[in-house]
């Protein structure tokens, strides 16, 4: 696999870069392509995947903490 990225955009999806391998809980294989975004709002008509009905209806700025040295 490759670098994978995983980015918590403000207000919207978690944006998911790189080969990665998305399941189920049964272990069923989703389509993905090496970019896409999955849900954080809970009302996309596409779970999991981000079909941006978060637009103004949600509201999270998530961020890490910084650690001295880096």
């Amino acid at each position: 696999m490759s670098n994978v990225q995983i980015k918590v955009m403000d207000n919207g999806p978690l944006r998911i870069s790189g080969e990665v391998e998305l399941i189920d809980v049964d272990g069923n294989k989703f389509t993905t392509k090496e970019i896409f975004s999955l849900c954080r709002c809970g009302r996309s008509s596409k779970m999991p995947f981000c079909d941006a009905s978060h637009k103004g209806n949600f509201d999270s700025c998530v961020r890490a903490e910084k650690v001295l040295g880096e």
